[in-house]
């Protein structure tokens, strides 16, 4: 049982470390997997582990950016050390909408459940907007080209898109780097800087979450994990962190030579397919 358990930590890994940074919705992946392969845990402990990933994934973000997001570098110049602290200051202004949002959620006491129909409609709407948006902007310049171009006016308009990431399978990174093209952001400039806004934003839902299950293990709600679930948490973690530093690489180089289209294509396939299976196969 904890060999089969550990497979899945393992594909958990796989599909979190891939479609957190691919703007394809980790939500709808995760959902459709934990669906048809649920782990043999309660069902706080597998909602936790799906939110505590992410912070494998942010690491990854960290190590790879690491030179570029170093204000400390004895490497870089002192104009240069300004410009970086200069560029954490927008990423700071950019999740401010998305941080205000999940504190508002708290205070009313919302919860968007991770409905497979939402989910799929989700999907489905911003896989269009992909498509549509990239059709619009073919053969026109950006108006900003790079991450440190990003103005703060721009910034805060990319972290109120961010806001919209909270509806399940909307995709962080889909609704950021749509916001920041609708702003004029180039595709390159608007991978960097939605990797970067990564950082503050998983880190502030992962620590709520984390939280949130200390509450539920308080309450008597849910059990205090013990070393097999430590085991499953710890193997899905590097798993996450080894396949997100491949994707980061792979998204980096994809935007250099190629349109988002083919993720649009890829959103709206999904979304048909969570369709078909909660109405068909369920």
């Amino acid at each position: 049982m904890l060999i089969l358990e550990l497979l899945k930590a393992v594909i958990l890994g796989i599909i979190e470390g891939i479609t957190e940074w691919l703007p394809v919705s980790s939500t709808g992946h995760l959902l459709l997997f934990n669906e048809i392969f649920p782990l043999a845990q309660d069902r706080s402990f597998t909602h936790m582990l799906v939110e505590i990933i992410q912070l494998a994934a942010i690491l990854a973000v960290v190590v790879y950016f690491f030179g570029r997001l170093n204000p400390f570098s004895g490497k870089k110049t002192a104009e240069e050390k300004k410009s970086t602290w200069v560029l954490w200051s927008k990423i700071l202004v950019a999740v401010i909408p998305g941080g205000l949002a999940v504190v508002l959620m708290k205070i009313c006491d919302i919860d968007l459940i991770d409905d497979p129909f939402i989910i799929a409609a989700a999907l489905l709407v911003y896989g269009i907007a992909f498509i549509v948006i990239e059709r619009l902007k073919r053969n026109k310049a950006p108006k900003i080209e790079t991450a440190d171009d990003i103005s703060y006016k721009t910034a805060l308009y990319i972290g109120l898109f961010q806001v919209l990431s909270l509806v399940p399978g909307t995709s962080r990174s889909g609704s950021t780097i749509l916001g920041a093209m609708l702003c004029g952001v180039s595709r390159t400039a608007a991978a960097d800087f939605t990797f970067f806004l990564a950082i503050p934003a998983m880190c502030g839902a992962s620590g709520i979450e984390v939280l949130s299950y200390a509450k539920d293990v308080l309450d008597g709600e849910a059990q205090l994990f013990g070393g097999e679930q430590l085991l499953i948490l710890g193997v899905a973690m590097i798993v996450s962190f080894l396949v997100s530093l491949v994707a980061i690489k792979f998204l980096m180089g994809f935007v250099k030579r190629h349109s988002f289209e083919a993720f649009g294509w890829y959103r709206i396939a999904l979304a048909i397919l969570v369709v078909l299976y909660f109405t068909v196969v369920k």
